[in-house]
């Protein structure tokens, strides 16, 4: 329950500190900011979801390290306009949505307030789905994954506990300036348990095999708009194979890549997170005085772990995954002459690619025919050339369970699944 009287002691003596800290030299500064630090943190938890993962994926397939770039650019470009909403908020300490409301236009803060609403539900219902495929494809597959238990009992009782787990952690924030420094550290742990647990997957990586190659992965942080406009340079060689049709996969993988440009420039800062940053800093009792904080805390709670967390999600599935076609589509066999099943997720992908491949080549009419026709399809699909079917088995989209797996062989079970899941779970 929440304590006025508690809640403003404690408010003035975090005032005192951060007016001492004033006076202290730079670094020392940010060292004190640090253990005052939290919306920050807590806009890193929001961001830190499946949107920014399968958009970090889906650079690393389409682009390789070529847009390593792009989501920090993002999230720079988004810190700005929170130092800014944080700034205006702390300086007033007038409630957004009231002033808003009171100094513009009813309708831009009620559209601001719907918006925000409706982007919760778009953002954070899909999490659970997430979190319950880490839980049964990785962490605990022996107990909740397929054939260990029914898949509606499975779900229910993962979906049960991530629901009461983060009911209660929210619960503590409206319990008074104890449960809310509870809150925080325990955003925190997770934030961190995220970066960790995906940087611990790169550096087994680094130190696995040929590695990687540190100079190819850093320049890709210097900006190339140019991948807007045309295809990732290892997509060359194979675009040379396919003759006529190059243009048809040349047009694909460059619309393909601004889409997944603009998808994740568009995950890095959500407008819920405009709304809520200002209501969280004003619920610490922070003002004035507390505006450099506030800057800091989105760098440090919101940027590094972001650029850390999406940088290693990049790095490997451009290792795995990029100009690579996904196994089991171009007749590959495993050690004992076995044929290699495609990935079942992967196959609605390829074949959508591969038949509007064939259907550049055969009229309306031959192609609604083979459409009427599974077996024909299959038949004429198999006829393409190679490298056609090579370049869509390249492009199909995976997700962050085909990566752990290609990890397996590579980094072993444990980084692949367990750590690997735990950050996703996380």
């Amino acid at each position: 329950m929440n304590d006025p009287q508690a809640d403003a002691a404690t408010e003035s003596t975090e005032q005192a500190y951060l007016a001492e800290l004033q006076s202290k030299p730079f670094l020392k500064r940010m060292l004190g900011y640090f253990s005052l630090s939290g919306p920050g943190w807590l806009q890193g938890a929001i961001t830190l979801g499946g949107g920014s993962l399968s958009g970090s994926l889906y650079l690393g397939v389409l682009a390789g390290f070529g847009l390593m770039w792009l989501q920090p650019l993002a999230m720079i470009m988004g810190i700005i306009m929170l130092s800014a909403i944080a700034y205006v908020s702390l300086s007033t300490g007038e409630r957004p949505f009231d002033a808003i409301n009171k100094h513009i236009n009813p309708v831009l803060g009620w559209g601001w307030a719907i918006a925000t609403m409706m982007a919760n539900f778009v953002w954070c219902m899909p999490q659970f789905a997430l979190g319950t495929a880490a839980i049964q494809q990785n962490l605990l597959p022996g107990v909740f994954g397929a054939g260990a238990m029914d898949d509606f009992t499975s779900k229910l009782i993962i979906v049960i506990f991530l629901l009461v787990s983060t009911g209660t952690i929210i619960w503590f924030y409206d319990s008074g300036s104890k449960g809310i420094r509870l809150f925080e550290l325990v955003l925190k742990l997770m934030v961190g348990m995220v970066v960790l647990c995906f940087f611990g997957v790169v550096l087994k990586m680094s130190l696995s095999g040929d590695g990687l190659n540190w100079g190819e992965i850093l320049s890709g942080f210097i900006p190339d708009f140019s991948l807007l406009s045309r295809p990732a340079d290892q997509f060359t060689s194979i675009l040379a194979q396919t003759g006529e049709y190059s243009k048809f996969w040349t047009d694909k993988i460059v619309y393909e890549q601004q889409q997944v440009m603009i998808t994740a420039a568009a995950t890095a800062v959500g407008i819920n997170m405009t709304f809520l940053l200002p209501y969280s800093m004003l619920r610490k009792g922070w003002g004035r005085v507390h505006r450099e904080l506030a800057i800091f805390d989105l760098a440090f709670g919101l940027f590094i772990p972001f650029l850390l967390a999406t940088s290693c999600v990049v790095i490997a599935a451009a290792t795995q995954f990029h100009a690579q076609p996904a196994p089991g589509f171009m007749g590959e066999v495993d050690g004992q002459g076995n044929a290699i099943a495609p990935a079942g997720n992967l196959v609605g992908g390829y074949n959508k690619l591969v038949e509007k491949r064939l259907e550049q080549q055969v009229s309306a009419g031959e192609f609604a025919i083979l459409k009427a026709d599974p077996a024909a399809m299959k038949a004429a699909v198999s006829e393409l050339p190679a490298a056609d079917r090579e370049l869509a088995a390249m492009l199909v989209t995976r997700d962050a369970f085909n990566l752990a797996g290609s990890l397996k062989e590579l980094t072993g079970p444990i980084f692949s699944q367990v750590i690997f899941g735990i950050g996703v779970l996380g």
